[in-house]
């Protein structure tokens, strides 16, 4: 009995070390054929489909400089990716408006020139495809086109302050864009057509300033005096401010999308037709403001003094208007 167990036991040994073997080989042999396979699929061609815009490359092109990229996945056999069993095609889902372009880095590593718009639609295509280098990349190249129109800002603070001491000063159609110009007093001062970006007039004194037609796109007007102030047709978006003293500003026509006047004075201002979609004028005084035709979708008007404001026809469904005070409002017409 002892003697047969032993012998039992060889055997089964034996047979365990077989099975072993027979799958090691064929692992090997799966192994084999997969590198057959991709060493081919990187010398033959692909025709990819993005979005109706077919582009013919390589697999080597779409893997070898990210290797570690969304793309370089979708294309290595890692993915099961849509085919078009009849044409052959890859199809991927998204815009192929700029994928010639991701393509071209991928061949030679070097970022397009294109516009601002456009480089804001590359890089949701690159972070979608997680090409960090081409991200990187676009990075450099939006921030040193911000240094040289820092660089091309026609003049200083220095300049500015020469110039306010005349009697009446004009900066009509000047490039001011990025300069802090907090605490001066630029009152009666005419800034129309004046670039303006990212200008700091925070606690400056703006008393009947004039910003007709005036880019003051990203502008930070914090505790600003802009009382009587024009700001006609000016381009506000996303400026800051934030408790100023706006008292009877003429704001017709500006684009104020985006704006923060969060306890801010408006009363008896101007604003009829601006457009104030997402602006936050929470707890802003309006009393008396004049909001005729004004675009206020999604704008937040919580706690504002809207007492006697001309609200005729304005369309207020999208507002936020908890804790708002509308007694004597004008709402004829108004849509809540």
């Amino acid at each position: 009995m002892g003697k047969t167990s032993i012998e039992d036991i060889k055997m089964r040994k034996l047979v365990i070390r077989a099975s072993k073997y027979l799958q090691l080989q064929n692992r090997f042999r799966r192994l084999s054929t997969s590198l057959k396979i991709r060493l081919f699929q990187h010398k033959m061609g692909v025709i990819a489909n993005f979005g109706g815009k077919k582009f013919c490359t390589t697999f080597d092109t779409l893997t070898h400089r990210e290797p570690d990229s969304m793309l370089a996945a979708m294309f290595s056999g890692r993915h099961t990716i849509c085919k078009d069993s009849e044409k052959g095609y890859v199809f991927v889902d998204r815009d192929g408006k700029h994928f010639r372009h991701i393509l071209n880095w991928l061949r030679d590593g070097v970022v397009p020139t294109l516009n601002e718009s456009e480089y804001s639609e590359l890089l949701r295509e690159a972070e979608y495809y997680q090409l960090l280098g081409l991200i990187d990349g676009v990075t450099v190249v939006l921030n040193k086109r911000k240094e040289d129109e820092d660089l091309s800002t026609e003049l200083t603070r220095t300049d500015v302050l020469k110039c306010i001491q005349s009697e009446k000063v004009r900066f009509r159609g000047v490039n001011i864009s990025g300069l802090d110009l907090s605490k001066l007093d630029l009152s009666y001062v005419d800034f129309s057509y004046a670039s303006l970006k990212n200008v700091f007039f925070s606690r400056a004194n703006l008393q009947c300033a004039k910003f007709r037609d005036a880019d003051a796109e990203g502008s930070i007007f914090y505790n600003a005096t802009l009382r009587e102030c024009e700001f006609t047709g000016a381009n506000l978006r996303g400026a800051v401010l934030a408790g100023a003293n706006l008292q009877s500003a003429n704001l017709q026509d500006a684009c104020l999308i985006g704006c923060s006047f969060c306890g801010a004075d408006l009363s008896a201002a101007h604003l009829q037709t601006a457009d104030l979609t997402n602006a936050n004028l929470e707890g802003a005084n309006l009393e008396g403001a004049n909001l005729k035709g004004a675009k206020l979708n999604n704008a937040n008007l919580k706690g504002a003094n809207l007492q006697r404001a001309y609200l005729r026809h304005v369309n207020l469904r999208d507002a936020q208007l908890d804790g708002a005070k509308l007694n004597g409002a004008n709402l004829l017409g108004a849509i809540r």
